[in-house]
């Protein structure tokens, strides 16, 4: 008998294809917990940290320095962030304690207030809204300057929040005005970081013949990736573990995704592959990239270019399994 590490056979085919649309977003982000009084914020443009703060601190504080770098020249920014953060743990506080004839108990409350931008068709989407332990709480609405609830038990709150008409204009001014505009310049200063694509190196691993198949991604930028398993080119939905994406040191993610289905025999691996897909955030005549990877005993390498004219949505890493005993 062979040992089974040797009895694998790895078919990589990776298709590249370019995006021209792609939709950016930035977010400020604010958790706080009744009765533990813990207060967080965070400023994100897409997957990337930029801005935190908490309830220790009494200023917003950037966190890449490439962001610092800018905010020097670009103090508005700071001050803006730091003024949303005290702004918004004192809304914290005043929901919990306006909604005390809610259900009693340790309750988290979220914010999430920023815009999306569509870099093709210059459309922004801005939103300001309230969830209350995962649940909609209420929203603020631009067109009627006033939020909507979600609950009968944020009433008072909006009738509150609806008579704050400096803090109104405050929020319409930063979601018509602000966001997209700031959005674009984090863009554009921060490129290297924000626009970066990198492709993962991906391992298919199984310990034994009877052991589930783990497909482990890593190394990939930005985190806007799926990962799933096929057999015959379909998605499976059974025996699979949903993917989930987790930070790595180096400002890069990674994913696994693993096929539990251990009844498959040799001859039908050839049925199945795990599927990569990335967004991408470059722009480039390249229509396709099509890359075929052979490796048999860590031996063979072929590639070619192919260009197709065709332009679609993701790049596309597709895995193939074969297993062989001898």
């Amino acid at each position: 008998h062979h040992a089974f590490a040797q009895s694998l056979i790895l078919f990589f085919v990776l298709n590249i294809y370019v995006r021209n649309s792609l939709k950016h977003s930035l977010k400020l982000i604010f958790i706080e917990s009744s009765g533990v009084q813990d207060f967080v914020g965070v400023l994100w443009a897409d997957e990337t940290e930029l801005v935190h703060c908490n309830t220790k601190l009494n200023k917003a504080e950037p966190k890449p320095n490439w962001l610092k770098e800018f905010m020097k020249s670009n103090q508005e920014h700071n001050d803006l962030y730091t003024q949303e953060c005290l702004h918004t743990e004192q809304a914290c506080f005043d929901i919990f304690f306006l909604s005390s004839f809610c259900p009693s108990g340790v309750h988290t409350l979220q914010r999430m207030y920023g815009c999306e931008w569509d870099n093709e068709t210059e459309e922004v989407k801005s939103f300001d809204r309230y969830g209350y332990d995962g649940e909609d709480l209420m929203e603020f609405n631009q067109e009627t300057q006033t939020w909507l609830i979600s609950t009968p038990c944020a009433s008072i709150v909006k009738h509150k929040l609806d008579n704050q008409q400096i803090r109104i204009a405050d929020i319409n001014h930063y979601l018509t005005n602000v966001c997209s505009k700031w959005l674009k310049q984090y863009l554009d200063y921060g490129k290297y970081f924000l626009q970066r694509t990198d492709w993962p190196s991906v391992s298919l691993l199984q310990k034994t013949p009877s052991s589930p198949v783990s497909c482990h991604a890593t190394g990939f930028s930005p985190a806007r990736a799926v990962m799933f398993w096929r057999k015959d080119g379909k998605k499976l939905y059974q025996f699979t573990d949903r993917e989930q994406i987790y930070p790595n040191q180096d400002r890069t993610f990674q994913m696994n995704v693993v096929l539990k289905f251990s009844s498959v025999t040799p001859e039908e691996w050839s049925r199945y592959d795990c599927v990569f897909q990335l967004s991408t955030l470059k722009y480039s005549p390249i229509a396709a990239l099509v890359l075929a990877l052979i490796l048999c005993c860590l031996t063979g390498v072929h590639f070619y270019k192919t260009n197709t004219g065709k332009q679609t949505k993701h790049l596309t890493q597709i895995f193939t399994l074969y297993t062989l005993y001898k």
